[in-house]
């Protein structure tokens, strides 16, 4: 699982380069971002950690292993929104403050996919057989779906379309960033979910078919909310 660490570590690096940069080149208003405010931070990182591990784990104890510990991107982004959501409830926070995570988090996951498959199938995240050629074959002699580069491959995608029209200054993804980061990654997501062995809990759907539909209706409900709200200056 090394390769996965070192993955994991340049995700976290490239995350933090490409917000440095997002930053400078000024293309996202931040000031409806309580930036200086340690208790977002502190429910985002809570909320996060504590999807990531409680949803990640649920499908491995589903799968049948019952002591294992798992982590998912999925449930870290389902639990940090939450979290922030509640946050910003209590502290009366109202509008999308997520448009400067939008950029990191698409290429963190984007870079982060690769130590999945790299990781081969004690990742667990390994796709189902296929006969298409670029099948790939993990080290049980069947060849399977890369469905962690196909995760990959699309939120770089979202990520150049994204970079090109905040820099464009398209003011309806300047605004509405996140809940368009968060719809795409549930409905791609989504997608690659059908080639995965997970156990299903609702006809073919699986932990994470669930998940992604509560996330994609949470980005239409946003979008719709926030756009009702002044825009931010």
């Amino acid at each position: 699982m090394l390769v996965h660490t070192v993955f994991d570590l340049l995700a976290w690096l490239s995350a933090y380069l490409m917000a440095r940069f997002v930053g400078r080149m000024g293309w996202i208003a931040q000031t409806r971002t309580p930036m200086r405010d340690p208790g977002y931070f502190i429910a985002l990182a809570l909320g996060a950690l504590a999807g990531a591990f409680l949803f990640g784990s649920f499908n491995i104890i589903l799968a049948g292993h019952l002591w294992q510990i798992g982590h998912s991107i999925a449930g870290a982004i389902a639990g940090g929104i939450v979290s922030v959501e509640l946050y910003k409830l209590a502290r009366g926070i109202k509008g999308s403050t997520g448009a400067q995570f939008v950029a990191p988090l698409a290429l963190g996951i984007a870079i982060g996919r690769w130590g999945c498959f790299l990781a081969g199938l004690p990742d667990f995240t390994y796709g189902t057989p296929t006969s298409l050629p670029w099948g790939y074959d993990f080290g049980d002699h069947i060849r399977r779906h890369p469905v962690q580069l196909y995760e990959s491959f699309a939120m770089m995608s979202f990520l150049a379309v994204y970079l090109g029209e905040i820099a464009r200054g398209n003011a309806f993804v300047v605004r509405q960033g996140f809940y368009l980061f968060v719809g795409w990654y549930a409905a791609q997501r989504f997608c690659w979910e059908f080639l995965k062995p997970y156990p299903t809990l609702f006809g073919p759907f699986n932990l994470f078919h669930l998940i992604c539909i509560v996330l994609f209706a949470y980005s239409l409900l946003m979008m719709r909310a926030n756009h009702e709200l002044r825009p931010a200056v």
